[in-house]
């Protein structure tokens, strides 16, 4: 099947909501909406610091932070759907080498070019697609994030979900946020702990580009 790539002009985002409005104890640190996160600067497309992402996505994140909440965690949000404009932000990035500024924080370990082959970063992301989401769970009882062995965006193979080299403590946390996300109709991938995808996302097929903004949603 071809690709789609559906742009502002012709774009229906019927089945795109604000998460907070699906889930409103979530917490959000959208990073690429800041300067916190690997390129080191506000991502293309990130015009307001929420998390936007399909109705469908959200429903399955309700119940993931239902079954959390009893556990005593709340879901923690870095970044849910993703414009198309700030994958070609990261590819960009990825040209440019002397820019290595995050380098000693994010990719110690590996030069800029391994972060595409090892597919740490794509060039076409699952999260424009609007059912994918990074996230990690907070303790309600510290409000801190629980030690998952990795910071979220450390590219490396620490980050691997079932890497042996963390504690006991670390691999049982990622495993419980992959249990309650798999249990919920989220799919894990093999190189980063933090990212899921909803196994029947309604649009598996369609890279969209509207930005992230509150606003822009709401006046569609």
């Amino acid at each position: 099947m071809a690709t789609d790539f559906k742009r502002e002009a012709e774009l229906d985002c019927s089945r795109f909501v604000l998460l907070s409005d699906y889930v409103p104890s979530i917490v959000q640190e959208i990073r690429y909406f800041s300067t916190y996160n690997f390129v080191g600067d506000r991502v293309d497309g990130y015009e307001e610091p929420c998390a936007i992402i399909t109705k469908d996505a959200a429903r399955a994140l309700k119940a993931v932070a239902n079954e959390a909440n009893v556990a005593g965690y709340r879901l923690k949000i870095f970044d849910a759907y993703r414009p198309a404009r700030a994958v070609k932000h990261f590819v960009l990035w990825g040209i440019e080498d002397l820019d290595l500024r995050t380098k000693p924080f994010f990719y110690p370990d590996l030069e800029k070019t391994a972060l595409f082959e090892l597919g740490y970063i794509a060039s076409q992301s699952s999260h424009s697609r609007g059912s994918t989401v990074d996230l990690t769970l907070l303790d309600m009882a510290t409000g801190k994030e629980i030690d998952m062995g990795s910071p979220f965006d450390f590219f490396s193979e620490v980050s691997h979900p079932d890497y042996k080299g963390v504690t006991d403590e670390q691999y049982e946390n990622r495993m419980f946020l992959q249990k309650i996300m798999v249990r919920n109709g989220f799919e894990p991938i093999d190189c980063e702990w933090w990212h899921f995808t909803l196994k029947d996302e309604p649009f598996p097929d369609t890279y969209f580009d509207f930005p992230v903004s509150a606003e822009y949603l709401k006046n569609k």
